[in-house]
């Protein structure tokens, strides 16, 4: 059978689209975290096996999966990439597939993309392409940017070696089914940066008998959020978060021996981000030897900028023509972050937004719910863009 990407977007039966919402809402009711996704990754592979992979393997990465379909004759490989992992965040819906699991909630969207993505499976099955290969890729521990990497250090991927590499987000606030691009930088690269400080506690009556932390976690406070400021150029898109600090314990006869404070920072490009993380280091080890504390820091959750391809996104803006969805042309970079990054800082490639709806939750929200009327869109936008790159007919 020809691979025939306009055929099957008309041919489209109402079982196959109910089937998506079904396997989105039942991927929502069971959410796990970050490397805790064996039993989502159970299910995605009982639905792969239907439809005929010529390779499935499983445990990439952690619990990441990659379902191959080869095509009739050599070409390149196109890699379409999903998330497994849902959030740490209990859910406040109270629709039927909220979340059973407590404490955890799929509140930005993989179950929907996972769905986006396992769709692919019966289309590929029944039209093979005329030439190279798709690679569905199930990706684990997105949300700690953690599995990007973990999934490319395997070997079980390194055997794959994907040409071109695709995936999208839903964006609440864009219009319904809109596609957002953007050449260069889409989103931001970030990091969590964990500074503990240690003096000496006293009696509260006696602070000068010991060494108390409060005043340099203070001074890193202001000095710290302010370093875009100073040192970044406005054009060249930075931002310091302050999100946790804590100075001692609650006991009101004690002058405080130790403090923690934890800042997320974030940078459009890499170079900016290698220059705000030698920036706070320095000011960190200035502030701690003024006040004759010593110290522990400690990065985590590390994500690269997403870097576009601009002939991938070309590609991607021409199959939105095609299926006559608006794109919406992003002028600066997201601020928020996607380890995505890792896959186009290696392989030629783009991340794409598709528009969740204006009044839909915010992602991370505990009332955020993957709209199941884009899910034909966006499988259909993967669907094309395969076509674009394989069809040589």
């Amino acid at each position: 059978m020809c691979f025939n990407a306009d055929s099957i977007m008309k041919n489209m039966t109402k079982d196959y689209k109910d089937a998506l919402v079904a396997m989105r809402r039942h991927l929502h009711k069971f959410p796990e975290t970050a490397h805790q996704e064996e039993q989502t990754a159970a299910y995605i592979i009982d639905f792969l096996k239907q439809f005929n992979p010529d390779k499935l393997i499983a445990g990439i990465g952690g619990h990441g999966i990659a379902a191959v379909y080869n095509g009739k004759e050599p070409g390149p490989a196109v890699l379409i990439r999903s998330e497994l992992d849902g959030l740490p965040i209990a859910e406040e819906s109270k629709f039927e597939h909220r979340s059973v699991n407590e404490g955890q909630g799929h509140l930005c969207g993989h179950d929907g993309h996972m769905t986006m993505v396992a769709g692919l499976a019966p289309l590929l099955s029944a039209s093979r392409p005329s030439s190279g290969s798709v690679i569905l890729l199930f990706q684990p521990a997105e949300e700690t940017g953690e599995g990007a990497g973990m999934v490319l250090e395997d070997e079980k991927f390194q055997s794959l070696s994907p040409d071109y590499v695709f995936a999208l987000h839903n964006l609440p606030g864009m219009d319904h089914a809109a596609i957002i691009t953007r050449k260069g930088i889409f989103a931001s690269a970030s990091r969590g940066l964990i500074i503990e400080l240690q003096g000496t506690s006293s009696h509260a009556g006696h602070p000068e008998g010991g060494n108390n932390p409060s005043l340099a976690v203070a001074q890193l406070l202001e000095s710290v959020t302010s370093i875009p400021q100073k040192h970044i150029a406005m054009h060249e898109g930075a931002l310091i978060t302050p999100i946790h600090l804590r100075v001692g314990q609650p006991a009101f006869g004690t002058s405080p021996g130790d403090g923690v404070i934890m800042f997320t920072i974030r940078a459009h490009s890499n170079e900016v981000m290698e220059v705000m993380e030698k920036e706070v280091l320095h000011l960190v080890k200035h502030i701690a030897r003024t006040h004759r504390l010593s110290f522990e820091y400690k990065w985590i959750e590390p994500f690269e900028a997403v870097m576009n391809d601009d002939r991938c996104v070309e590609i991607i803006e021409a199959c939105a023509s095609d299926l006559e969805l608006d794109v919406i042309r992003k002028e600066i970079p997201f601020p928020w972050s996607e380890d995505f990054g890792v896959f186009t800082g290696k392989f030629k490639g783009a991340l794409f937004g598709l528009g969740s709806g204006k009044k839909t939750p915010q992602l991370h929200n505990e009332n955020y719910d993957f709209p199941d009327r884009i899910l034909e869109k966006g499988t259909m936008m993967f669907y094309r863009i395969i076509d674009q790159l394989l069809n040589t007919d």
